[in-house]
């Protein structure tokens, strides 16, 4: 059996939590499929499926994906054979509707929340500095080696306009009123684990591995005690 067998694991956290990474490592660790909204977004647009033309359209327009076709590119994409041996996700549910829809086809294991404070997101995010190169760095945490100039290209580094304090700002409020009812919900069924993200990266993942590691035993235990 797999080390992540039947792991069927949410991870949330607003911008800058780190979310994204501590995603990656969970999925290596332990064999699952990590699944991204929004790279499964750009692969079905990649691939122009009919689902992936309708959420071109969508987002050329600047509007979110509809409930509806979110979910449905949702259940396409854990019916893939590498779901099997488990899953994590990344950007969804973003909401209580998805959040419903997917308990409905699916039972989750766990929903590990990175919590960062507002001030620590802001910080974080409105810190990065992009190169038109690909290259990313923070002003305190990755800084370039010659401020604002790119170490690989020495092109000038911006500001991304989504990454202004002011747009982050908007962009944690919609992150609140959305996302904080799926965390309610999720902690009366008691599968929600709530992660310090303001600790450096392989801490965090330190206390999310722990939990993980916990239940997995438990678990085993459990099934031996059967026989």
């Amino acid at each position: 059996m797999q080390k992540g067998k039947n792991l069927k694991i949410i991870i949330v956290g607003p911008q800058g939590s780190g979310k994204g990474t501590q995603a990656e490592m969970i999925a290596t660790e332990y064999k699952i499929a990590n699944i991204s909204t929004g790279v499964m977004f750009r692969e079905a647009i990649k691939n122009q499926t009919d689902l992936g033309r309708a959420v071109q359209s969508i987002m050329m327009q600047g509007d979110l994906v509809p409930d509806k076709l979110t979910n449905e590119l949702i259940k396409e994409r854990l019916g893939k054979s590498d779901c099997k041996k488990g899953f994590i996700l990344d950007g969804y549910p973003r909401n209580l509707a998805q959040a419903e829809y997917l308990l409905a086809i699916h039972n989750i294991s766990h929903i590990f929340e990175i919590w960062v404070s507002d001030k620590e997101a802001i910080k974080r995010i409105s810190g990065r500095r992009m190169c038109s190169c690909g290259m990313t760095y923070h002003l305190e945490y990755n800084p370039p080696k010659i401020a604002g100039v790119c170490d690989r290209c020495d092109g000038r580094l911006f500001l991304r306009d989504d990454d202004t304090e002011e747009a982050v700002k908007q962009r944690l409020k919609i992150y609140h009123q959305e996302t904080e009812s799926i965390i309610s919900f999720f902690e009366k069924k008691g599968i929600h684990y709530r992660i310090n993200g303001e600790q450096k990266i392989p801490n965090v993942y330190k206390d999310v591995n722990k939990i993980l590691n916990k239940i997995l035993n438990d678990n085993k235990k459990k099934k031996q005690t059967r026989y």
